[in-house]
């Protein structure tokens, strides 16, 4: 969901602890990738894990990934589907999907639109329990004509449709299972899926230690250039570091910006910054029933924004790898590229907190209004590095009179919901500090911002934990949805990016990119932050 992975997925060797993981035969191309989590299952249905997405990328395929562009590449489809070669409909409610006719499983059986059929079917049968029927939910009725057609339908125009058939399950495999068991939950395949789809092959996995892929030599595109991928599991940080650092391991992720320097000292490690969706942000509480009055006069959420030196904070804390982002889907395709952030004007915010009658009166140091001071809640959860923000933050904000009371809670209570009184959702904070991404990057479509997402006894699973209304954003949100066209779309979303920051409702701290180091010994890695392995049947090993 918008929690930067909470449930990160784990793979690598555990160097520290002696763990010994598979290498390729001798004389074989193979690469090491090394994550720092395991991933939970390796059933597109059954995980929402980022690691564990990214290793079942690397089995299976879909109708389509994303280039290091961020930009839809076909896989499984001929094309990607669109208004000029017919494949959406001009009013938004069907989608063709025509595939390609070379296209099989690891063991040779053709792959046809029955398997993409199966696959919607598993994902809303009641008799499954999957982590989230959506997209797949949306649809209303699915043909196949043919063994190369997939028709889809919906009720109303569904822009984010590039969502569904990012895999595919295999219906010759799995439907013996589904009717013998009446459920694919426990199949033996989530955890083995021996055959696939992708560039490499599922071969075996050590609890604990790897997962090792061979390469699909069935695999309908370019066949993989390497013989072997291995998938180690490294959960000690600095055990992880020493791996990559020696050389154990080739491929790394989601190392933390101040530890980048000793890995590209090393020389033979390159250091990639890929947008990820996620952007760490201030959330400013809106909500008449829970803000602090001050918070709701715009001009005030505009002179925080002013008074916060986001660009020395991402200098001094990151080490200059990132910087303040000015939109809620940057690194995208639907980021207003003209947008430019607030810049830090403390005299800009000095004029607009005396503008809106916020003065120190009593001489106190703190700026008051109406008998009431200047003081907010700045919260966040316990992890170090917005814990040292919220420190910088508090003493600049000390000379301009503005009052901050700084509050942590341990990320299972921060991120609790309203029914179970979580601190964000019940708007128990002014200033919310927090990274969160669309659902389904690349694609930007999100809720939170919408006025029936404000979390209330009736609605308490409600996104909007601002409190935030604006029925013109509202109306954007809602157009863009229903606009097929994509340069139309990604119109809206810049419309969407201006009002936001004019409503200063959402501030960027920093642009919260992947890190991903490789060796350079590989050769052809263009990775990205939706779809990373998109190319892996092009890596290839120096020498």
């Amino acid at each position: 969901m918008i929690f930067k992975r909470l449930t990160v997925l784990m793979l690598v060797v555990v160097v520290a602890a002696g763990i010994v993981g598979p290498v390729g035969a001798q004389g074989s191309k193979s690469v090491t990738i090394a994550f720092d989590q395991e991933a939970d299952n390796l059933n597109p249905m059954y995980t929402t894990m980022t690691f564990a997405g990214y290793v079942y990328a690397i089995f299976l395929s879909g109708a389509w990934n994303f280039d290091d562009e961020l930009l839809p590449h076909p896989v499984l489809a001929a094309e990607i589907p669109s208004l000029e070669n017919g494949g959406l409909s001009a009013d938004g409610r069907m989608i063709t999907i025509t595939l390609r006719d070379d296209i099989k499983w690891s063991d040779g059986e053709p792959i046809t639109s029955a398997d993409f059929a199966f696959t919607h079917e598993m994902f809303v049968s009641d008799a499954n329990s999957p982590l989230t029927r959506d997209p797949y939910n949306r649809i209303t009725s699915l043909e196949t004509p043919d063994e190369r057609t997939v028709v889809v339908h919906f009720d109303e125009p569904f822009a984010p449709w590039l969502g569904l058939f990012r895999y595919i399950l295999p219906e010759h495999i799995l439907r013996p299972v589904y009717e013998a068991d009446g459920s694919l939950d426990n199949a033996a395949w989530n955890r083995a899926p021996t055959v696939g789809s992708g560039p490499f092959v599922f071969a075996e996995w050590e609890v604990g230690s790897f997962i090792r892929g061979v390469r699909n030599e069935n695999y309908f595109d370019a066949p993989a250039l390497l013989d072997t991928i291995v998938i180690r599991f490294v959960p000690d940080p600095e055990a992880y570091l020493a791996a990559l650092k020696n050389g154990d391991s080739d491929v790394g992720t989601f190392v933390a910006f101040p530890d980048l320097p000793e890995l590209e000292a090393t020389g033979f490690l390159d250091v990639g910054i890929y947008a990820s969706g996620y952007n760490e942000g201030w959330f400013m509480n809106a909500n008449p029933e829970t803000a602090h009055p001050a918070m709701l006069d715009v001009n005030v959420r505009r002179a925080l924004a002013y008074a916060f030196n986001r660009a020395q904070i991402d200098n001094d804390l990151l080490l200059g790898y990132t910087y303040p982002p000015s939109s809620y889907w940057e690194g995208t395709p639907y980021a207003d590229p003209d947008l430019e952030p607030y810049p830090y004007d403390p005299e800009m915010a000095t004029q607009l907190l005396d503008e809106a009658g916020w003065v120190d009166s009593d001489g106190d140091g703190i700026r008051d209004k109406d008998g009431q001071p200047l003081t907010l809640r700045y919260a966040t959860n316990t992890r170090q590095i917005r814990m040292d923000v919220q420190v910088v933050v508090q003493q600049d904000f000390a000379d301009l009179g503005i009052g901050i009371e700084l509050l942590n809670y341990p990320s299972d209570i921060f991120w609790n919901t309203y029914a179970d009184n979580g601190p964000m959702a019940t708007g128990q904070y002014d200033i919310g500090q927090w990274s969160s991404s669309p659902d389904g990057f690349p694609d930007p479509d999100i809720v939170r911002f919408m006025c029936n997402e404000i979390p209330t006894p009736e609605n308490p699973i409600g996104d909007n934990w601002q409190g935030y209304c604006n029925p013109d954003l509202d109306a954007l949100f809602v157009e863009q949805a229903r606009t097929m066209d994509y340069d139309a779309r990604v119109a809206i979303f810049h419309q969407m990016d201006r009002v936001i920051k004019d409503d200063a409702i959402w501030i960027g701290v920093w642009y919260d990119a992947d890190s991903w180091i490789y060796n350079t010994r590989i050769q052809n890695v263009r990775l990205n932050g939706a779809s990373p392995f998109w190319n892996i049947n092009e890596w290839d090993v120096a020498g």
